[in-house]
């Protein structure tokens, strides 16, 4: 479930934050950080400089990294404690205690991923460098949450105060954007109900890895799962069984996840030589935005960039001498291990050395105004045990997130990269969520890789859930750091992913199967492949392109359906195809008809076929990222058998759905006229806070103002929908940081009250740039060195 839409599920939420408004407003008020002045905080090396700039952001100035991060501590728990707080909750299933009854449901599906004590056992495994650094980060935090301020605002309506910030609740922060960015045990669900439900050769031809736009980096141009001829006899005969099944499979035709894109251009094509890194990470939108901005300067670095309240890293951005960003993979780091459990005593299973018992424990989840609950977890060699069974068989989590390897801060290293190849190995080392990472240095040279852990798998690949039990099938350890993939210097200058597939066949290990479309990534290629003398003001506005040659096959398609029409609501449809203009602009006309279309129509076709599927598992959603490939195939071979409704002509079939989705989209808009419907009127964002959902009179304090927006959700190069998108946007060459560009949604506070609440979000919106690196400071902070406290 996104984390924004948690807090909806709370039906008190509006009567607790009604206080905003009323008795508290005024200790609301003073829970606002109070501007300059000097604070003593114990356990600095050194004292520290803040220099806070018109935005609100802050530039670091310390002696080494440890006091450096304990001042990053100190402002995450000043401008966003209750963000971090809501995030170390939802992880480790503990929002009930804040929320009630109602969010236990949340809290019981979260613990059985059992995040708190992996996050022990990651602390555990971190080297004492990296553990120094997260009890400074803590300590930073619990020194701002024990200045004598009023809690932040949400915790002052809730009625509740903070515990203490510790380690093991940064890696708990940690853990949540890896499950945000990584934990989708409903792709292996699916493909396991796929496999084990469809003829091979259909299976095959509905999860391929291509697409028209397929934009490889290494690897050779093999693919793994390459598209397929349409098995049209296999179809017909899942198509005549589907008959009599009241309900088809429910499809996910848009299937986003969290995304990005990056790329870097060489010095081959810029106008003075310096190397650019381009990067605009794709998340749910909300208030206050998942990044902080910030500077930290210490021992000869300089790191600037974005920072995730709650971890002492800077996730992405330059450190003066080599900058990086950041997409995600879609890769495969876990899998759903099939229990083959005792016959006559359940709570034992098998495995490779025999028999083994299932370790149960029980944990307690406390719950605001109730009674505590209980639940009993059970934990196997490979895992813990997951609540849903697979097919009827329970199944173990193997997951890098959960294992004390998989996880770690190695990030931080990028303090000590000052070129390609030390950052390479940085990022090569480094454990987390697994990324395409995009790099540039001070000498004009650029690299992509990738950072994460990797498993090698023995007897599979990873799509299908499998029995571990006779050692057939196993992990091994993970991919060496030398055995990732990684591209220096291409002779075409640059280097572009969007959570495509990079890799071609000829790469000896498989990293993933659900690739995002390419046509991000094929759209960022051919806009730089002939470009020279760029600077970072040309990629900024790339950032913001519009064009979706990806819509140009249903435009094609609804004037094809519609050339020899006389019906009204066809005539319609078809003037709505003609006025499109190719982008996703705000005021594009006829945009809305083909997203309409292209959505009902890909759900209408895969359905029926995969009504096998549902019957299978109630809870199937078919979400392939690839889709569109045997969603065109079938349109173009229009094969007479596979009709979905059974019951006439593909052109009959294409066009009824055409009507219905003219039809729909004119009763949803209010619009007469669907040719003079602009796209901004459906794609209306709103970043919202998560409680002002049930509190809508609050809405004007919480909210980002509503904006008709352009861009669209995965099919053009500006990602933006009502609730995902752009979560910032950057551009920077290391050493040129004055240059750079760097905005984001929404403001550094999390404070409605504050003066920096919502001062970033009309340049975000309208995308204007704003710098990269702090401006001129207009307040500042000192932090002095105070004695640490005995235990």
């Amino acid at each position: 479930m996104k984390f924004k839409h948690i807090l909806y599920l709370i039906g008190f939420a509006a009567l607790a934050l009604a206080t905003y408004a009323g008795t508290r407003l005024e200790k609301a008020a003073a829970s606002l950080p109070p501007s300059g002045g000097e604070r003593i905080i114990a356990g600095l090396d050194a004292p520290v400089s803040i220099e806070f700039d018109a935005l609100g952001i802050p530039r670091v100035l310390a002696s080494n990294r440890d006091d450096a991060m304990r001042t990053l501590g100190y402002l995450h728990a000043r401008d966003r404690l209750f963000q971090m707080d809501l995030m170390r909750r939802k992880a480790g299933g503990r929002l009930a205690e804040i929320f009630g009854d109602k969010a236990l449901g949340l809290d019981r599906d979260q613990r059985f991923y059992q995040f708190e004590p992996a996050a022990g056992g990651i602390l555990a495994a971190l080297t004492p460098t990296q553990r120094r650094t997260l009890e400074a980060y803590a300590a930073g935090v619990n020194a701002r949450m024990a200045e004598r301020n009023a809690p932040a605002p949400e915790m002052l309506a809730l009625g509740y105060a903070p515990e203490q910030w510790r380690a093991e609740d940064s890696l708990l922060v940690g853990l949540g954007m890896f499950q945000t960015l990584n934990g989708h045990l409903q792709e292996e669900r699916m493909f396991s109900v796929m496999e084990a439900s469809l003829p091979a050769e259909v299976l095959a031809f509905l999860t391929p890895d291509v697409d028209a736009y397929t934009s490889v980096l290494t690897g050779g141009a093999g693919s793994r799962r390459p598209a397929q001829p349409v098995p049209a006899s296999a179809l017909a005969e899942l198509l005549d069984s589907a008959r009599p099944m009241q309900l088809g499979a429910r499809v996910d035709s848009d299937a986003l996840v969290a995304g990005s894109n990056n790329w870097a251009v060489a010095g081959s094509k810029t106008r003075d030589g310096r190397a650019i890194v381009a990067n605009d990470m794709h998340l749910s939108l909300g208030v206050p935005n998942v990044w902080y901005r910030a500077e930290l300067r210490y021992g000869g670095a300089v790191m600037s960039g974005l920072s995730l309240p709650g971890l002492p890293l800077l996730i992405a951005g330059s450190n003066g001498r080599v900058a990086w960003g950041f997409t995600n993979v879609d890769a495969d780091v876990l899998d759903l291990v099939k229990l083959e459990l005792h016959a006559a005593e359940p709570g034992r299973y098998r495995t490779p050395d025999g028999w083994e018992a299932l370790r149960p424990h029980t944990e307690t989840i406390r719950i605001k105004g109730g009674d505590d609950a209980k639940l009993t977890l059970q934990t196997s060699r490979w895992g813990p045990v997951m609540a849903d069974p697979l097919l009827g068989q329970p199944v173990a989590l193997r997951w890098t997130a959960l294992d004390s390897g998989g996880v770690d801060l190695g990030l931080l290293d990028m303090d000590g990269a000052f070129d390609l190849d030390s950052a390479i190995g940085v990022m090569n080392r480094a454990g987390g969520p697994p990324q395409n990472v995009v790099l540039a240095d001070t000498e004009g040279h650029i690299a992509w890789t990738l950072t994460g852990r990797f498993p090698l798998r023995r007897g599979f690949d990873g799509s299908a859930s499998r029995s571990w039990a006779d050692g057939g099938a196993a992990w091994t350890g993970f991919l060496a750091p030398e055995q990732l993939p990684r591209v220096v210097d291409p002779p075409a200058g640059f280097l572009a992913t969007a959570n495509n597939r990079t890799l071609g066949s000829d790469y000896p290990f498989t990293i993933g199967h659900n690739y995002s479309n390419s046509y991000r990534a094929y759209r960022i290629g051919e806009r730089l492949k002939d470009a020279h003398s760029l600077a970072e003001t040309e990629l900024f506005k790339l950032q913001l392109d519009t064009r979706s040659e990806f819509f140009d096959f249903y435009r094609d398609l609804v004037l094809e359906l519609t050339a020899t029409t006389d019906e009204a609501a066809l005539a319609d449809a078809r003037r709505a195809a003609q006025a499109w203009n190719g982008l996703m602009e705000a005021d594009s006309r006829g945009a809305a008809l083909l997203v309409r279309f292209r959505r009902d129509l890909a759900r209408s076709v895969f359905s029926r076929l995969l009504a096998r599927c549902n019957q299978a598992d109630p809870q199937f959603v078919y979400a392939w990222r690839e889709a569109e490939t045997p969603l065109r195939a079938l349109i173009a071979a229009r094969a007479p058998e596979t009709v979905p409704d059974r019951n006439g002509s593909w052109t009959a079939f294409l066009t009824d759905v055409l009507r219905q989705s003219a039809s729909a989209l004119r009763e949803e808009s209010g619009a007469a006229d669907l040719a003079e419907l602009p796209w901004g009127k459906i794609n209306r964002v709103e970043v919202r806070h998560p409680f002002s959902k049930n509190a809508p009179f609050l809405s004007a304090l919480l909210d980002m103002p509503p904006v008709e927006a352009a861009g669209c959700g995965g099919n053009c190069v500006r990602v933006v929908t009502p609730d995902h998108g752009a979560s910032e946007r950057l551009v920077v060459s290391p050493g040129h940081h004055a240059e750079g560009i760097l905005h984001m949604p929404t403001g550094q506070s999390g404070h409605p009250l504050s003066p920096h609440y919502r001062d970033q979000q009309a340049a975000w919106a309208s995308g204007q740039p704003l710098p990269f690196e702090p401006g001129p400071a207009l307040d500042s902070l000192e932090l002095k060195p105070g004695p640490i406290a005995s235990p």
